[in-house]
């Protein structure tokens, strides 16, 4: 782990968009069987989703199965196509912040309550000049992982 002050645990969420969600239900939920376990939706991230999961317990991923309120607008959050995956972290202010301080850039709004109720941030794709490091494309969503899935990793790790 080095000077690392936290750990990757596992994916947490993959989020998906399209124009109309109903389409990704299809594939989704009517053909590879997820259950829907909520919904969220919120203007100042142009965001409509149904949030579904594979798996149980504390090692279940969730997928977020979104579309924009207004395709004009932005964020796009079906496009691409791929929005984002969100990772477990094991403790995330300390993680932000040594991150912060090898240069990796963040999107606005800083750690906060995400959509499933844990707090959550997110590493932009792409580094500036204050902060060279993005995540290579890609938005990360960093998620701070709650005790029991902390516990159910340790064990799975520990063999």
């Amino acid at each position: 782990m080095g000077d690392r002050p936290f750990r990757v645990l596992g994916v947490q969420q993959i989020a998906v968009g399209a124009l109309d969600k109903d389409d990704l239900k299809q594939f989704w939920i009517d053909i590879l069987g997820l259950e829907v376990t909520g919904n969220y939706r919120a203007e100042s991230e142009n965001v409509d989703e149904d949030i579904a999961v594979a798996g149980k317990g504390p090692l279940k991923v969730e997928f977020d199965l979104m579309q924009p309120i207004d395709a004009d607008a932005k964020p796009a959050v079906h496009n691409p196509p791929l929005n984002h995956i969100g990772i477990w972290i094991d403790d995330l202010p300390a993680a932000v912040k040594w991150m912060e301080s090898k240069g990796v850039r963040f999107t606005p709004g800083g750690i906060r309550q995400g959509a499933s109720g844990f707090d959550v941030c997110f590493v932009h794709p792409k580094g500036n000049e204050e902060a060279p490091i993005g995540a290579g494309g890609v938005l990360v969503e960093l998620v701070q992982a709650p005790p029991e899935v902390v516990d159910a990793f340790n064990k799975v790790a520990a063999g």
